[in-house]
């Protein structure tokens, strides 16, 4: 038991020392998540980590943890937060990225409070899709992934499960300062678009002209200096903008 918990401990360490960029992205169900995460992926070069593909493919495997898991997902126990953690922790390591989408985590507070203290990771921001109850509830119903609970009655009780659990998550991080929202409602195109702009780092977004580049050097400007003074400069075609004092 002792080496495991040292494996741990190994883990969380070589994790947070590796400073990972880490974006929670949250929405109810059919509020278009996974389609920007797609997007997110191929323009920011970001690495997408499901937490609900993590378990699904943890059980597929066929390992001891994989069916522990089933067998509480089969008992309608919650699996703990700590596994679906340590999933997410080994997920990102074998990457060999330190941009991460952490899709569907946290659902809830505990969630929130198990990461943070066990990898000592804080998300940048939390990416939030803002979508109306009545257009993820049509989008549901009018996709086919044959999922079994892609039905009126489960898609209800998962939007109230998100209203609940996830809500108190975003809550926490606006408080921070930390919340992107996104209406989602919009086309997908939109909806990308106003995502670009959130991840566009603030020095590409200020584009480097320079002020007036063709100004002759006969162009006079007057800049007023007190109340009843003016000052004259003449302004120079060079790189950027110089200004040089006029003797009248």
């Amino acid at each position: 038991m002792g080496t495991v918990n040292v494996a741990n401990k190994d883990i969380n360490v070589s994790l947070a020392e590796k400073k990972p960029r880490v974006v929670f992205v949250l929405g109810g169900p059919g509020s278009g998540k996974g389609t920007q995460c797609a997007n997110i992926v191929e323009h920011f070069h970001y690495t997408h980590l499901s937490a609900g593909d993590l378990l699904r493919a943890e059980i597929k495997s066929g390992s001891e943890n994989g069916t522990m898991i089933q067998n509480m997902i089969k008992e309608g126990k919650i699996v703990p937060s700590e596994v679906t953690i340590k999933l997410l922790q080994k997920a990102m390591l074998e990457s060999g990225n330190d941009k991460f989408l952490i899709d569907g985590f946290p659902r809830n507070e505990e969630n929130r409070a198990a990461f943070e203290a066990v990898t000592k990771i804080e998300p940048e921001f939390v990416l939030f899709f803002n979508c109306p109850e009545e257009e993820m509830e049509k989008r549901l119903l009018s996709r086919n992934q044959g999922r079994e609970d892609d039905n009126i009655e489960t898609i209800r009780k998962r939007f109230k499960v998100f209203l609940e659990s996830s809500l108190p998550v975003i809550e926490y991080y606006k408080a921070k300062g930390k919340v992107r929202e996104i209406e989602a409602a919009k086309p997908i195109g939109e909806v990308f678009e106003a995502v670009k702009v959130v991840f566009t780092p603030k020095a590409e977004k200020v584009k480097k002209v320079s002020v007036f580049p063709f100004l002759c050097s006969k162009t006079i400007v007057h800049l007023p200096l007190m109340a009843d003074m003016h000052c004259t400069y003449r302004l120079l075609p060079r790189p950027g903008l110089q200004t040089l004092p006029v003797i009248n």
